[in-house]
């Protein structure tokens, strides 16, 4: 979230970066509303809490001197008692103040471009060159059902739509590529971990999912469990509550769980095969670093991403996010897309963020320099490394050949045990 103090001396700023995003909520003028009612309450208690030390002062005094001191104290007692209702009031206050900061995104950074829809993100670079097929390319699950590999309505009856159950093959190449991006990161200094798949809510939230977007979760009934969405999630959390030392930093994890998500709002939407589904796997790579390198280490994190793809021998372009595009968290956001013939389009496979300070606040992680007397939130990334389910139908969209074969990028050969290409049953 947002520091409050920032947001108390800077509402021009939040309402520049709402501006940015193309959104009108949450209301920046409802919470000027209840920071003037939060400064008005303290105020008045202030100066009764002043007044009543005064009182009681007086009423020593008079009885020191034998005074009648009834009729002051009567007053002071009023005073205490209209203390306590403004000190619940207030308490009332600060409470809806740090809901409307639950509710705000973060702050797009400087360098992320204008614009409020996915059409408004540039380009920034690509990679390889688009395949060129004498013939006409099959969509990934024409192919992976006639390879025998993919089943859909299998899926369908055990569970129900958007769920996939993978044979031979098909199951066999899911684990390669998991296997495959997560030694890739391991060369890159990133410490394997493995999480629970679910989750509390103060996990959630402090990663931005909670309250926000609790429509696209999976809770579990009766429990205040939720199935990750995202590694992210997870690994992140590691380190809530702790402070780090400098010297940890930059920190590095990569994960590769399970993923669940309702996509809520997408019916309609990549209805069929592997691209929107309920579940899935994903390599996901987490950093924790200090402020002042946070952006070049999210240079660094996408280029860890590309690194796979390249291995991979996938075109692939990388787009900069509009402030209007940006996730709820992110205040600068690299998505890679992979071409994929079959569907004659890119599509994004990783999308790797700068959340700043943003989750490191809501999750309370902070490191202390050396020599420092106090310690500050540090800077949280994370990166796609890729999504394996959609890794797996860039592979088999470009490596598809006129007979229905699919040749395997020579990377993922010692994973498959040498196999070549993948033929007809």
């Amino acid at each position: 979230m947002l520091d409050l103090k920032f947001v108390q001396k800077n509402l021009d700023a939040v309402a520049a970066g709402l501006k940015k995003r193309c959104k009108t909520e949450p209301d920046v003028a409802e919470f000027a509303r209840l920071d003037e009612a939060r400064i008005a309450l303290i105020r008045e208690a202030e100066g009764l809490k002043a007044e009543r030390n005064q009182g009681s002062a007086e009423v020593a005094r008079l009885k020191r001197a034998g005074q009648d001191a009834a009729e002051l104290m009567a007053r002071m007692s009023a005073t205490g008692e209209r203390v306590k209702e403004l000190d619940a009031e207030l308490a009332v206050i600060e409470e809806h103040e740090s809901d409307w900061l639950l509710k705000v995104p973060n702050i797009p950074h400087e360098s992320t471009p204008d614009g409020c829809t996915e059409d408004d993100n540039p380009v920034i670079r690509t990679w390889g060159e688009k395949p060129v097929l004498d013939f006409q390319p099959k969509e990934h699950w024409e192919l992976g059902q006639a390879l025998g590999g993919l089943d859909f309505e299998r899926a369908g009856k055990i569970t129900g739509s958007r769920f996939c159950v993978s044979f031979g093959w098909a199951a066999k190449l899911e684990r390669a590529l998991g296997a495959f991006m997560l030694d890739v990161a391991a060369e890159h200094g990133y410490t394997e971990v493995l999480t629970p798949f679910m989750v509390n809510r103060t996990a959630m939230t402090g990663t931005g999912q909670l309250p926000k977007f609790a429509e696209d979760l999976f809770k579990i009934e009766g429990q205040e469990y939720y199935l990750i969405p995202t590694a992210e999630v997870p690994v992140t959390n590691l380190h809530s509550g702790e402070v780090l030392e400098e010297g940890q930093l930059p920190l590095g994890y990569c994960a590769l769980t399970p993923c669940f998500r309702s996509e809520a709002g997408s019916y309609g939407k990549d209805t069929k095969g592997l691209i929107r589904q309920h579940q899935f796997h994903k390599v996901e790579l987490v950093r924790f670093c200090h402020p002042e390198r946070s952006m070049a280490d999210l240079e660094l994190l996408t280029g860890h991403a590309e690194e796979i793809l390249r291995r991979l021998g996938l075109h692939y372009r990388v787009i900069a996010l509009c402030g209007g595009d940006l996730g709820f968290s992110s205040a600068k956001t690299y998505d890679i897309e992979v071409w994929l013939p079959g569907q004659d389009k890119y599509r994004e496979i990783s999308s790797c963020s700068n959340f700043l300070d943003f989750q490191a606040r809501r999750a309370n992680i902070r490191f202390k320099a050396k020599g420092a007397k106090k310690s500050e939130h540090l800077h949280t990334l994370n990166g796609s490394a890729l999504a394996v389910g959609r890794a797996l139908v860039a592979v088999l969209e470009n490596g598809q050949q006129a007979d229905g074969s699919v040749v395997l990028p020579e990377a993922l050969r010692p994973y498959m045990k040498g196999l070549e290409r993948i033929t007809l049953p």
